[in-house]
């Protein structure tokens, strides 16, 4: 069987999985994203605690961001949903962006198409940081849609 069929179903299953069992799928990107992030944060430790004797402050960051790194895995670990917190996270982002260029477009009044193009761009801006609260406040929806979008790709796949 070729590989892109092969990822194909793989995808279509995993998307089935997210869709019948959100909550299930939400918690599993949590214990995934906190293992990792606690393995790496304990070998980026360990990685600043051997760098010692090298440059003066490159150790130090080197630390501070393992711990840290530990810190965001025990959290995704037992506290905090990772897929709603990212998916937040990201929308939040791209919405300060958006809200900022838009912004940016308005004040150069360029032409009367780059204001209404602007416009819009705050608009979507504005849309994209509800959107981050509504994922940050329901991750069994963003579960479903990830699930969703895996079938779609899956099908995509499979079909080629």
């Amino acid at each position: 069987m070729e590989v892109n069929k092969m990822a194909g179903i793989l995808s279509i299953i995993l998307g089935l999985i997210f869709i019948i069992f959100p909550m299930f799928s939400a918690g599993l990107i949590s214990l995934i994203v906190g293992l990792s992030l606690l393995f790496f944060g304990i070998s980026v430790t360990f990685m600043g605690f051997n760098m010692k004797n090298q440059i003066d402050h490159l150790p130090t960051a080197t630390i501070i961001i393992g711990i840290l790194a530990i810190i965001f895995g025990f959290l995704f670990l037992f506290y905090i949903d990772a897929l709603s917190f990212l998916t937040g996270i990201q929308f939040f982002l791209v919405g300060f962006i958006m809200i900022i260029f838009g912004i940016n477009g308005l004040l150069s009044k360029m032409t009367k198409f780059s204001s209404f193009t602007s416009i819009l761009v705050l608009l979507m801006g504005i849309i994209s940081i509800f959107l981050g609260i509504f994922a940050a406040n329901n991750p069994i929806y963003v579960a479903i849609i990830i699930g969703i979008v895996l079938i779609i790709e899956g099908i995509a796949l499979v079909l080629d």
